[in-house]
């Protein structure tokens, strides 16, 4: 493993079949996990000469850089590792832009297994399709069996909604946005990089920015990762908070991206929470959020049923419970984030 910050010196030529690629890595505290995702990048059929990687950690506590360090050498990959001093995944990523030599940019997260053709799958997709960008589905796992129904929740209809690459029978389309993305290096030139001040939501912001300047994106079931989601409900709430956020970030920068099912977790919760404060004035509008919570109750019951009936008993317990800390923190989260964002226009006006 190489430790730098000095930027790289000379771009490498773009090849018609193999172009180089970077693969940039923002980490925070990925002990368990870092390494199996470099073990991943050094298995790929792409030749590794054409192939670099580049992790940026943003302040790691645990032991990140010394397992990344141990992988690297048993795995014969060389990594640059570099600190990313302002800590979040979009300082990383635009740190690692400037020192990536790479035509073909892809971002990782630290959490990510990758398949053997990864890589390969990417260029290839990108080569046939013309697109800008392509990714593909992702496959959800986790550990235990909390983890386990959190990685089904996150996997289905009821708990994500239509994101086409959270579902692994997802087909070759375009998309609005993909995970993990590979990129070619002139959408940068030509869009800019990541927002800074954006936490979490830099990925759905920046690929809004590349489809508003006629760029395209694809999803290809070609391209195969895996995920390894949070093991406790209680970091699962906090995740989707955070998303919920970030999402609200996004769509005040963007508002023509609003779609309906973004505010479904947010009407849910004005009706559970806002029918319950009518409620403490007035025992008439008990109604409203007895009809909520008792259709979501009903609803996460059947999603929970369908899920157990194939093969998922013991997580089945769980699900009811991994949905509603998917859908409660987001919608507050996003609830939140739109009011501040508009009380900050507010002042400034």
């Amino acid at each position: 493993m190489q430790n730098t910050t000095d930027t790289a010196a000379q771009p490498f030529t773009a090849d018609a079949t193999q172009p180089f690629v970077s693969v940039i890595i923002p980490v925070l505290n990925e002990e368990g996990f870092i390494g199996r995702c470099l073990q991943a990048l050094a298995a790929q059929d792409y030749p590794k000469e054409r192939t670099e990687v580049i992790v940026l950690d943003g302040g790691s506590t645990d032991a990140t850089e010394y397992e990344t360090q141990k992988t690297a050498e048993a795995a014969a990959l060389t990594v640059f590792f570099a600190p990313n001093p302002n800590r979040t995944t979009a300082a990383g990523r635009n740190l690692g832009l400037t020192l990536a030599h790479g035509d073909v940019i892809i971002h990782l997260d630290g959490h990510t297994r990758v398949a053997p053709d990864f890589i390969s799958a990417n260029v290839r997709v990108l080569r046939e399709s013309g697109a800008d960008a392509v990714g593909g589905p992702i496959e959800t796992r986790g550990h235990g069996v909390v983890g386990r129904a959190i990685a089904l929740a996150m996997s289905s209809g009821f708990g994500i909604g239509d994101t086409a690459f959270r579902h692994a029978e997802a087909g070759l389309q375009e998309t609005d946005s993909v995970p993990f993305g590979a990129y070619r290096r002139d959408v940068f030139e030509r869009v800019g990089n990541y927002a800074e001040d954006m936490n979490r939501g830099e990925d759905d912001e920046f690929n809004y920015r590349v489809r508003a300047a006629g760029g395209r994106i694809v999803l290809s079931p070609e391209i195969r990762s895996v995920y390894f989601c949070r093991d406790s409900l209680h970091s699962l709430a906090r995740q989707y908070w955070g998303y919920g956020l970030a999402k609200a970030g996004v769509l005040a920068r963007h508002p023509e991206r609003m779609r309906p099912r973004h505010l479904v977790p947010s009407a849910l919760v004005v009706a559970l929470g806002g029918g319950a404060l009518l409620t403490m004035l007035n025992r008439r509008f008990a109604w409203i959020p007895a009809l909520a919570g008792g259709a979501y109750a009903v609803a996460a019951g059947i999603a929970s049923w369908r899920i157990a009936s194939k093969g998922n008993q013991p997580e089945a317990r769980y699900l009811p419970a991994a949905f509603a800390c998917i859908h409660l923190p987001a919608g507050a989260g996003l609830l939140f984030g739109l009011i501040r964002a508009r009380m900050g226009k507010s002042r400034d006006g």
